[in-house]
Parts: C-alpha cells; sequence; structure tokens
C-alpha cells in the first residue's frame, strides 16, 4: 500500500508503517502501461469534483462523501489535477508515479484555501477467512493527535485500548488485521479518552477478507472529526460527525453570579464574571439551554448547534439587562505553518462600545460591536509581541494581556489558536487571554 499526499499550499510528509512506503511525487511510470484511478471527494468545501489525467477527464461531479469510478491512465502521463466542477478551477496538481496494472484512489480532503489531495494505493492483500485489514487515515491536521479505538458496541471506553494511539495529523496506523464484524468505532484526542471525544459510529461493519480504509476528516469547527469507510476498489460510506462542542462566558459587568447548562450538563457553574468554562462535547442540533443570573431564569431561545461546530455561548451586558451571544468559533489550525490566528470577542456591557485590536502596533480588528467577535486573523508567530484591545472612545488600552510583567510582551506561539475577550463594565473593563489550541 502506498499512501502519498501532496497540497497546493502544504506538503503534509506521512508514514503509514514499516512496510508501507511512500511514492515521491515525480515523474510517471514508464513503458506506458495503464493504471486504474478513480477520486473521493472528502473536503465540504466543494459540492462536486472532476479528476483528471493528463488533461483527460477520468471522473466528473464527484459529490462529497462519494467516491467515482475507475479510469485507466497511461503511466508515463501522469499529470493529475482535481478541479472544481462548476467552473473548472484546480484545486491542487501533481504528478505522481504510477504503477501500471495497479488501483488508486485520490482522497482530496481540506477546505477552500487549504485543499490537500492525498493519493492510497489499493494493492494490499487479503486477509485470510474471518479476517479483516483496516487502515486509519488522520486527514484531519487541525484536530491534531488521535487516539481511535474499535470495539464492541457496549464496552466502555474506560477500559479500551486503543486501535492505534498518538496518530498525528497527515499521517496513517498502518494496516492492521482485526477479526471482521460490525464494531463501534471512537475517535477521542491523544490520551484523553475520558474527557474529549471527537466521533463516535455506533456500528461500521467490516467484511471476512476485506480491507479498509477508515479516513477521518476535519469538521468547520477544527477539533471533531468526520469519519468515511472505504473498502479497497469498493464503496465508500460516511459518517458524519453528530457532536457540537460548547463553553460559555460570564462576561457581565458587576459581581452578578451566572450558570449555564446544556442538555441538562452543567458547562458554567455558578460563578462571578470574568470567567469562561471549557467546551463540552454534545449531540448537535436543538438544545435545552438554561442559564441564570443571580439565580433568576435569563429568558432565552435555547440555541440550535451544527453538527460538527465549536461554538461560545457569551452572557454579557450587566445584571439588570443580561444578554447572551451565540458566537460560532472557528478552532482550525491557522493555514500557514507556523502563524496564529486570533480573533476579538467584545463582551463590553455598554452598547455601542466597540473594540479593536493591535499586535505590535498593527490593527487586526476594527470596530467590534458588544456581543459580537471579530472574523479570525492570521498572523507570525513571535517570542513577545505588543497586544492590545483598545476603544475609541478610551484614552487608555481596554486590555493588555501582559501588563505587570517585567518584558510587557505577549508570546505568540506557532500554530496557536487564541480568543481575546474584553468584557464588563468600559469604565473598568476586565479581559481574559485564551489560547483555545
Amino acid at each position: 500500500m502506498r499512501f502519498t499526499p501532496w497540497a497546493t499550499r502544504l506538503v503534509l510528509t506521512l508514514s503509514l508503517s514499516a512496510t508501507a512506503f511512500l511514492t515521491a511525487c515525480g515523474g510517471g511510470g514508464g513503458g506506458g502501461s495503464t493504471a486504474q484511478v478513480r477520486l473521493l471527494n472528502a473536503t465540504q468545501s466543494y459540492a462536486q469534483l472532476d479528476l483528471t489525467v493528463n488533461d483527460k477527464t477520468v471522473n466528473s461531479k464527484v459529490g462529497y462523501a462519494t467516491v467515482g469510478e475507475y479510469g485507466g491512465v497511461d503511466t508515463s502521463n501522469t499529470a493529475t489535477r482535481v478541479l472544481e466542477s462548476s467552473v473548472g478551477t484546480s484545486i491542487s496538481a501533481t504528478t505522481p508515479t504510477l504503477v501500471g496494472g495497479t488501483n488508486y484512489t485520490f482522497i482530496s480532503y481540506g477546505f477552500a484555501g487549504a485543499v490537500r489531495t492525498s493519493l492510497l494505493e489499493e494493492s494490499q492483500s487479503a486477509p485470510e477467512a474471518n479476517k479483516a485489514k483496516l487502515v486509519v487515515l488522520n486527514l484531519a491536521p487541525d484536530a491534531g493527535a488521535l487516539d481511535v479505538y474499535v470495539t464492541p458496541s457496549t464496552d466502555s471506553l474506560d477500559t479500551a485500548t486503543p486501535l492505534t494511539s498518538n496518530l498525528q495529523g497527515g499521517s496513517g496506523s498502518g494496516y492492521i488485521q482485526i477479526n471482521s464484524g460490525t464494531f463501534r468505532v471512537r475517535v477521542t484526542g491523544y490520551s484523553k479518552k475520558g474527557e474529549d471525544l471527537r466521533l463516535d459510529i455506533p456500528a461500521v461493519t467490516f467484511d471476512s477478507t476485506s480491507v479498509n480504509s477508515l479516513i477521518l476528516t476535519a469538521t468547520s469547527g477544527g477539533v471533531l472529526v468526520n469519519g468515511m469507510h472505504l473498502v479497497q476498489k469498493g464503496a465508500v460510506k460516511s459518517y458524519p460527525n453528530t457532536l457540537t462542542r460548547v463553553r460559555a462566558v460570564n462576561a457581565l459587568a458587576g459581581t452578578p453570579i451566572v450558570a449555564a447548562t446544556v442538555n441538562g450538563n452543567n458547562i458554567l457553574p455558578a460563578s462571578l464574571p470574568p470567567n469562561t468554562s471549557n467546551y463540552f462535547s454534545f449531540t448537535s442540533g436543538a438544545s435545552t439551554t438554561a442559564i441564570t443570573v443571580n439565580s433568576l431564569p435569563l429568558n432565552i431561545t435555547s440555541p440550535v448547534f451544527a453538527a460538527g461546530g465549536d461554538y461560545t455561548l457569551l452572557i454579557w451586558g450587566d445584571a439588570a439587562t443580561p444578554q447572551l451571544s451565540v458566537l460560532s468559533d472557528d478552532n482550525r489550525l491557522p493555514t500557514v505553518s507556523g502563524n496564529v490566528k486570533m480573533r476579538l470577542v467584545n463582551g463590553l456591557s455598554v452598547a455601542g462600545t466597540v473594540a479593536s485590536l493591535n499586535i505590535d502596533y498593527q490593527s487586526q480588528a476594527n470596530n467590534v460591536q458588544p456581543g459580537t467577535s471579530s472574523a479570525p486573523v492570521n498572523i507570525s508567530s513571535s517570542t513577545g509581541s505588543v497586544v492590545t484591545v483598545n476603544s475609541p472612545l478610551k484614552v487608555d488600552a481596554l486590555y493588555n494581556p501582559s501588563a505587570g510583567t517585567t518584558s510587557g510582551l505577549t508570546p505568540l506561539t506557532a500554530n496557536g489558536v487564541y480568543t481575546i475577550f474584553v468584557m464588563g463594565d468600559p469604565n473598568n473593563p476586565k479581559g481574559k487571554f485564551s489560547k483555545d489550541r
């Protein structure tokens, strides 16, 4: 089995196993022999994709979570492109080495602006009867290192052993032989099986003598993952994530005590501002969300949370007129490796008190209204930067996360994802510098 990645913006190095190896992106094979290729569309950014080799269309209008039919291509002319179907613009291109008489699946994944395409060679020998082979491909680099559990449906994760552990983004497990049958598949953050569930598939069937790939791809929030089960030279089945992640922030002015529950789970225990909870995972869709301010219920419409999304429940204003804003969080990693991603959340209590984010004296976000968030910005990492939140209505900075430190600087760690909260009374604002990833 070969699994080769390439991208228009980023090349990932994969290591699947000691016996698996990579084909280098280079010239095609000699001799003019024929290989069979097809496309799997695993990117939600494009409804339909085309695959061309040497300007010949092999697959057209391949929908998300579907795979095209095989088409024969000349191994001496392998210039390959994946194109967006409606306009025909190329989203990735390469000239891989293909071996005659071999089947391959091109897997396109990621998001617009950061689409990657990898090559899966489908030449693995079948296992014996009542056995199956499985390789797990972590094509969700935003999600970080993952553990994958394949267990009977009723087994608890507490005592389960992962099928593969510490599976880095852009890497694979190598083929692992297991018993054939129907199993539950769960994916967690590395070494966090009790607190960080990323995907739960109740039932996946691995047939006797089959060779299988479990493909993990990123969700809109960046932390949860979707699953696809691809049978070698066969069909694909999609297992989209049904979870969502939610946190709550008490940004009220003064000292009102706020508590928040989602679907009966206490995500923000009764606490004074400023206070930010961790993220908690729930079944997506309509929720039952309850918020109290000084033990009095806040009159709200319970949010609907999209599958795969991350959300912040921002409780802002003051005790007399508390308000709820439901913010959608983009916790995907920076599109440029080594950069950082940052946004500003304005939780100030007075309407019209806009805020701006400045980094090293350069404006990164302007006129952010109370109860809203700026769009994330990608900037260079730094061992120490001047980070301030300002308002045109105030002479002094509303918040400086490094105020009082010796250096007066804030380190911005490469590949970090940050949210800066400014909260409470504009005349006595509070701030929090949150590293979300």
